[in-house]
């Protein structure tokens, strides 16, 4: 792990968290996420309190050091992904977006930052009132002008997560490419047995009655190769495979989704990867890709995984009478509180009507049947289908003019599903970790870590009478937000 020290170069407790680590041939727990605005998604701290909650339990039933490394992936070239986040504001969820410095297809650390004085503006303002300044001050510092994508990323992650005892680890630093440019090079010279392995894996999983979560591409390599700096990641294709490896001068090498875990586990003495379903997933791909190389298999477990319901969306759920799994559906709470503002009287009125052609359309059908007359039955169906059409469209109809009345409780349907269920999905997969920190400050992670300290331990089996949570037993119920009951990522 001393290679890569320039590329971690931690500070604080994570510098001494590590330090014990080296020095007690330990090991580390690690996970990581490509670069998203302003941090990215909840899930990226979720997976950084997971990481570290593993790393204290793992140490506290061995006794083997263990610390949690964060893998920044400013590697990756994906600015659609990085380029944009979400924060919840009153009536919904707004999302927020820049645009590219430069050209597209070059790594996040060479991405030059576009402008991001709107944006920064929306989540400052929906951050509110703040209990805790320093997330906003962090937020500042990292995403200055002139700066890149990857470093505004990596000074934000560095500076919020340091503290906690969780490293950082940069995967666009030299460090990282002379560490695992050794094994790109096996993986280049394999390169043919790999994609053997892995097209029996595949047809295994398919076999199986799964799909695979990565397509192959024939023909290409697990390797990328950049000529230089500010130049455009391609895969290497087989027949090129031995020439990338005798002639790699100048040239930056790194891996694929499927070869990243491997190379990982191979640089660093990782115990295990804290992952989300997706990536999950792909790990069954990934071993094949480790034993065709004659490396260690990486070993992935589930992430923690939490809804954070803030008290004033606790006081809404409660007034509008909501379960938190009705804002799922995009129109299931607003259509049941719009038929409850329904006077009984219209309701019963439209219900009879549908009773009406019902027994009307028998009666006519009988009647046809009694006059023998040559009228098809399906003739007689299909008017009352018809007629049952219009009923039915008068109902919905009926239903948005509730919702019309109704404008106060639509807005705060709109606002508690912007703060759970925001842009139509779950909220750790879009809401903004900043708003969090900046209004509850460090009693929010304190609850986020009590959470996955208790998965952790129901990953490493341990009894409880070993030693109490991170957040002290005495403490009582936290009434500033509410975290939900911990569980492995479920979306």
């Amino acid at each position: 792990m001393t290679s890569l020290g320039e590329a971690i170069a931690p500070t604080g407790a994570a510098a001494r968290r590590l330090d014990r680590v080296a020095r007690g041939r330990g090991i580390v727990v690690t996970t990581g996420q490509q670069p998203g605005l302003f941090g990215g998604p909840l899930y990226t701290w979720s997976k950084a309190v997971s990481a570290l909650a593993l790393a204290d339990e793992i140490e506290r039933v061995t006794g083997i050091p263990a610390a949690p490394v964060f893998w920044a992936a400013n590697d990756d070239a994906d600015f659609a992904e990085a380029s944009w986040t979400a924060v919840a504001v009153p009536g919904g969820a707004e999302r927020l977006s820049v645009e590219p410095g430069a050209p597209l297809g070059r790594p996040m650390s060479e991405m030059p930052l576009g402008d991001t004085s709107g944006a920064l503006e929306s989540l400052i303002r929906a951050c509110g009132a703040t209990l805790d300044e320093r997330p906003l001050a962090v937020i500042r510092e990292a995403y200055r002008p002139g700066t890149t994508v990857g470093a505004a990323y990596l000074h934000l992650l560095r500076q919020l997560l340091e503290p906690l005892g969780i490293a950082v680890l940069d995967a666009s630093h030299d460090a990282v490419s002379s560490a695992t440019r050794p094994f790109l090079a096996r993986a280049l010279e394999g390169a043919e047995g790999v994609a053997s392995a892995l097209r029996e894996r595949d047809d295994a999983i398919r076999a199986a009655g799964y799909t695979t979560q990565v397509e192959a591409m024939a023909g290409l390599t697990l390797v990328f190769e950049r000529p230089g700096a500010g130049g455009e990641k391609r895969r290497i294709p087989l027949a090129d495979a031995m020439t990338a490896v005798s002639d790699s001068r100048g040239r930056i090498l790194s891996p694929n989704v499927l070869l990243r875990p491997v190379i990982e586990r191979a640089v660093l003495p990782t115990v295990s990867y804290v992952a989300g379903p997706g990536e999950i997933a792909y790990f069954a791909q990934a071993t094949a890709v480790a034993a065709a190389l004659g490396l260690p298999s990486p070993l992935a477990v589930p992430r923690w995984s939490t809804t954070i319901i803030e008290p004033h969306v606790a006081r809404m759920l409660t007034q509008l009478g909501l379960a938190v799994e009705e804002l799922a559906d995009p129109h299931r709470a607003e259509g049941r509180l719009a038929r409850m503002a329904i006077p009984t009287t219209l309701d019963d009125a439209v219900a009879e009507l549908r009773r009406d052609l019902d027994r009307g359309a028998l009666l006519i059908g009988d009647a046809v049947v009694d006059a023998d007359l040559s009228l098809p039955a399906a003739a007689i169906e299909g008017a009352r289908r018809s007629i049952r059409h219009r009923i039915d469209r008068l109902e919905r109809r009926i239903v948005a003019a509730a919702k019309r009345k109704e404008a106060d409780t639509m807005q705060r349907v709109a606002t508690v599903r912007g703060a759970l269920y925001p842009l139509g999905i779950r909220q750790e997969r879009a809401l903004n970790a900043i708003p969090f920190l900046a209004r509850h400050g460090a009693l929010v992670v304190k609850r986020m870590i009590a959470g996955a300290t208790d998965h952790a331990r129901s990953l490493v089996g341990a009894d409880r009478d070993g030693g109490e949570s991170r957040a002290e037993a005495t403490e009582p119920r936290l009434g500033a937000i509410t975290v939900d009951s911990p569980r492995a990522a479920d979306a």
